[in-house]
C-alpha cells in the first residue's frame, strides 16, 4: 500500500460525524408497496416510457429509455403495475415524469439468467452492458457511465481511478460498500479497467477507513495480473471531488473547463465500480443502492441497501422515525446536499445518503456584510475568488463574474462553511450559474 499523496490546496477539515453509521452493517430494506421511478436520474436527456399505464412488470425490466448518447434507461426496481406515468416531485427539486410502480409483493425479476464470465468479453460489449444496465455515477453527478468510458481517439487514457475517499461528512454507505463487498469492488474496478484498455489502476481511500484500506488491500494482494495501487489519502474535504482527488494522487491538474480525460485519468466512484460488477457479471441492472439514513434527528441511523423509487419516509420510518424538532432533511451530507421539502420523494441512482438535521443544528443567522476577511478564497479548493464572484452576482453582473472563474465552481460548500458574516456563498454561485445561461 502507498501511504504518500500529494495533497491539493485549500479545503477544510469538518468533523465528520460519521460513527453514527460506520460500524453498521448494510440491512437490506423491504421493497415498498409503491415505487416512484423518476425519467431522469442522470446527466443528459430524459427518457421516454416504454410502458404504459396498466402494463405489469418485473424486476430489472427496462421502463424508459433514450435514444441519445448523453442518457441512461431507468428499469422497474419492484414487480408489479404500472398505476401511473405523471410528473412527480423529483429530490432535485422539481417535478419529473415518473413511472408509479404498485408492488404485486411476489419480487419476481426478470433476471432469470446464470452469470457471466467478464473477461471474455471485449470492451465494447462491456460498454453496451452498462449502458443498457443504465449504470451512472453514484458519488453524486449521475454521470452515465458508458459515456465516461467512450472518450474520443484522441484522449489518451492511461490511469483509471476508483474514488474510495467518501469526505462527506456522516456518509458511510462506500465505507461500508468497501469492508462487505471488496472483492465486487475490486472487480468492477477491473471491468472498467478492461473496458477502457487501461493498464493503471488507483483506489484511493481517506486514512481515516483504516478497515476499509486493508480489506481492499488484502483483496488486491490476491490478484497477480492486475496493477492497481491503494493509496491512502489524508483527511481533508473535498478530497473526493475528482480535480482535487487527481491532484493528491498523480499531481496532475485538470485544466479550468477540462475533463479528467484531457490529461489521460477517468474517476468513477467505488459504488458505480459495484454496480459495474453487479451489471456485468450478476447480470443486474441498477434497481437500488447503498443508502445512509443518518443525523441527530433520526432515532436509529442505518445504511441500507434500497430499492431505486422507495420513498424516503420508508427509510426513515425504517429507523425508527424522527426525533422532535426536526430542522431540515437533505439528500446527501451537509456540504453539498440538497435540502428536501418532502418525504414522500424518491431514492435515486444519484441518493448517497439522506440527513436528517436537527433545529439547533440549522443555521438561521441573517446575512452580514463581507468584511474581505479572505477566508472563503484561502479554503476554495478551485484557487478562485468567492467573494469577488458573490459580490458580481448580487449586481447580476455575470460576465464578470464568470472571468473571475464562476464556472470552476465545484459548489463544495467550504466557502460557505468558513464565512464568518453567514453569506450563502454556494446559493449566490448556484444563481450566477442559472443568469449566465439565460
Amino acid at each position: 500500500m502507498i501511504i504518500k499523496n500529494f495533497g491539493f490546496s485549500g479545503g477544510i477539515h469538518p468533523e465528520d460525524s460519521k460513527t453514527g453509521t460506520d460500524t453498521k452493517e448494510i440491512l437490506n430494506l423491504l421493497p415498498p408497496k409503491k415505487a416512484i421511478i423518476p425519467l431522469l436520474q442522470h446527466i443528459g436527456t430524459i427518457c421516454k416510457p416504454v410502458v404504459n399505464i396498466g402494463d405489469i412488470v418485473k424486476i430489472g425490466q427496462k421502463i424508459g429509455d433514450a435514444h441519445a448518447f448523453i442518457s441512461a434507461p431507468v428499469h422497474a426496481a419492484i414487480s408489479g403495475k404500472v398505476v401511473d406515468i405523471c410528473p412527480m416531485p423529483h429530490p432535485l427539486g422539481s417535478k419529473v415524469l415518473s413511472i408509479i410502480i404498485e408492488s404485486d409483493e411476489t419480487d419476481t425479476w426478470a433476471i432469470k439468467e446464470t452469470k457471466r464470465v467478464w473477461n471474455t468479453l471485449k470492451p465494447e460489449q462491456i460498454k453496451h452492458i452498462i449502458r443498457e444496465a443504465g449504470v451512472v455515477g453514484l458519488g453524486g453527478a449521475a454521470f452515465p457511465t458508458h459515456v465516461k468510458l467512450s472518450p474520443p481517439k484522441n484522449k489518451k487514457i492511461d490511469t483509471y481511478i476508483l474514488n474510495g475517499a467518501e469526505c462527506e461528512p456522516f456518509l458511510t454507505a462506500d465505507h461500508r460498500l468497501m469492508l462487505e463487498y471488496a472483492k465486487q469492488v475490486v472487480t468492477g474496478l477491473k471491468i472498467l479497467m478492461k473496458a477502457t484498455r487501461v493498464k493503471k489502476g488507483i483506489i484511493g481511500i481517506e486514512q481515516n477507513k483504516p478497515d476499509a484500506l486493508k480489506k481492499i488491500t488484502d483483496e488486491i494482494n490476491k490478484e497477480s495480473d492486475t496493477d492497481i495501487d491503494i493509496i491512502a489519502l489524508k483527511v481533508k474535504y473535498p478530497q473526493g471531488a475528482e480535480k482535487q482527488l487527481i491532484k493528491a494522487l498523480l499531481k496532475r491538474e485538470v485544466p479550468s473547463g477540462g475533463l479528467p480525460m484531457d490529461i489521460g485519468v477517468i474517476v468513477s466512484n467505488v459504488g458505480t465500480s459495484f454496480a459495474v460488477y453487479e451489471s456485468v457479471v450478476e447480470r443486474k441492472p441498477l434497481v437500488e443502492r447503498i443508502v445512509t439514513v443518518t443525523g441527530k434527528g433520526i432515532r436509529n441511523p442505518q445504511n441500507f441497501r434500497a430499492r431505486i423509487g422507495t420513498p424516503f419516509s420508508d427509510l426513515i420510518e425504517a429507523c425508527e422515525g424522527l426525533k422532535e424538532e426536526t430542522g431540515k432533511i437533505i439528500m446527501g451530507g451537509p456540504m453539498m446536499g440538497i435540502a428536501q421539502y418532502a418525504m414522500d420523494v424518491p431514492v435515486i441512482k444519484g441518493t448517497s445518503g439522506i440527513l436528517v438535521q436537527t433545529k439547533d443544528e440549522v443555521c438561521d443567522k441573517p446575512e452580514e456584510c463581507c468584511i474581505r476577511c479572505g477566508n472563503c478564497t484561502s479554503v476554495c479548493p478551485m484557487k478562485i475568488l468567492p467573494n469577488a464572484i458573490t459580490c458580481f452576482v448580487k449586481n447580476d453582473q455575470f460576465e464578470h463574474a464568470k472571468e473571475y472563474g464562476l464556472l470552476d465552481c465545484m459548489e463544495c460548500g467550504a466557502c460557505t462553511y468558513v464565512c464568518p458574516a453567514h453569506i450563502p456563498i454556494v446559493h449566490y454561485m448556484k444563481y450566477g450559474k442559472i443568469g449566465l445561461k439565460k
